[in-house]
């Protein structure tokens, strides 16, 4: 096996283990296994997963759920520029590849050496964490059901450290430091006042300023 084939086994099973998390604080939130799989195999991407579950497990509403997921999804499209010449010509595998198209997926092609390597790291690493990423949300869907409330064994905690360890590395510049507290004091003012899921929305705000002050600065 290739260095980056087993880097990216390695790292799907990191992630196939958190899938288990997911899958267990699914089923406290009320989705059934079907809902589950059909969620994990076609949504695919960890972070909107966790912030639509948190929305409904919160009482919030579907709608509310669903922007949440696509707002977390949509920086995904950022890393088209990078993998779209990686993936064949072919609607189908293009499509295919599209939908494959994640944090940890752009990240193992994008240190690889050549578009050969690239792409097949590339595919690899899909194949490797969709499968383990489906396979550990069943299991985490049925282990779930067996240890009842997810709080007794701590794993309500996955889904805001799942967040933080997506925001740390942007605090390393000014912009994400003030993106960060404009938008936790948004989505904290709107928490009293607004359903469920409806102050992470809000909080998304924050960028606006971010962006103010990001053009600032290059302009100097």
């Amino acid at each position: 096996m290739t260095p980056h084939r087993r880097e990216g086994l390695l790292l799907a099973i990191a992630v196939g283990v958190v899938a288990v998390t997911f899958g267990v604080l699914a089923d406290a939130a009320g989705l059934t296994l079907p809902q589950i799989i059909v969620m994990s195999s076609l949504v695919f991407t960890g972070a909107s997963q966790f912030a639509a579950v948190s929305v409904v497990d919160g009482g919030g509403t579907g709608a509310a759920a669903v922007g949440s997921a696509m707002l977390l999804a949509a920086r995904n499209a950022l890393y088209g520029p990078l993998v779209a010449r990686l993936l064949p010509r072919g609607r189908v595998l293009r499509g295919i590849g599209t939908h494959l198209v994640i944090d940890e997926t752009a990240a193992m092609a994008s240190v690889q050496d050549n578009d050969a390597d690239a792409a097949d790291a590339f595919w690899w690493t899909a194949i490797w964490l969709w499968s383990l990423w489906n396979v550990g949300s069943v299991a985490g869907a049925l282990i779930g059901s067996v240890i009842g409330e997810p709080e007794t064994w701590g794993l309500d905690a996955a889904f805001p450290a799942a967040f933080l360890s997506l925001l740390v590395p942007h605090l390393r510049r000014i912009p994400g430091r003030v993106a960060a507290m404009v938008g936790a004091a948004l989505a904290v003012a709107m928490v009293p006042i607004t359903p469920a899921g409806v102050p992470l929305l809000v909080g998304a705000l924050g960028i606006l300023p971010a962006f103010a002050v990001a053009r600032r600065i290059e302009a100097r």
